[in-house]
């Protein structure tokens, strides 16, 4: 029976993990780091950075649950440049003077800036937000659901931050999900 529910386990896993949303088919206009500093030099913005990796299933059911959601699209288009960021990525990345490369380890490795956006806690999915000067607002672990993570993305894309706390905004929060004011879970 245990065999059986390996197999029925493994073929799941695998049928997530083939699940990829092209960028194309993606209502978020997903970046690479390098654009969104070039972008940066014209228009202000602050940034926004899914660190994935390729094998992460939960990464994949992110991708099709919700960074496919309009709202949720809407808020990363409009107030920050989204970036896609492979965290197991091979080519260097240049950023104010520095050249974060790719470290083997174990079986693999991870990148240099993967680590530095994650304060070294190589977790996936793992978003992270960063003001206009790229300085780290706040790293996010863990698969998010549309619904919750509309929340945050609106809380911290449209400055919310700065003005009131998380338990105030949560009682302010408007959710595009319900028919009235979100029950601050």
């Amino acid at each position: 029976m245990l065999i059986i529910y390996n197999i029925f386990l493994f073929v799941a896993l695998l049928a997530i993990s083939s699940f990829r949303l092209p960028n194309a088919e993606s209502p978020v206009k997903w970046l690479t780091f390098e654009q969104s500093v070039e972008k940066s030099k014209i228009e202000k913005r602050k940034i926004f950075i899914d660190v994935y990796t390729d094998w992460c299933g939960w990464c994949k059911v992110m991708d099709k649950n919700t960074f496919s959601d309009p709202q949720v699209a809407k808020i990363l288009n409009e107030n920050f440049y989204p970036v896609k960021f492979n965290a197991e990525q091979r080519e260097d990345v240049v950023y104010a003077g520095h050249t974060f490369k790719f470290v083997e380890s174990g079986r693999s490795g991870y990148h240099q800036l993967a680590a530095s956006l994650l304060n070294n806690q190589l977790s996936y999915p793992t978003v992270v937000f960063l003001d206009e000067e790229f300085r780290i607002i706040q790293p996010l672990q863990g698969y998010q659901k549309p619904e919750e993570f509309h929340k945050i993305v609106q809380f911290i894309g449209e400055d919310h931050f700065k003005k009131i706390s998380w338990t105030d905004w949560q009682l302010r929060y408007k959710s595009p999900y319900t028919n009235g004011p979100s029950s601050g879970q």
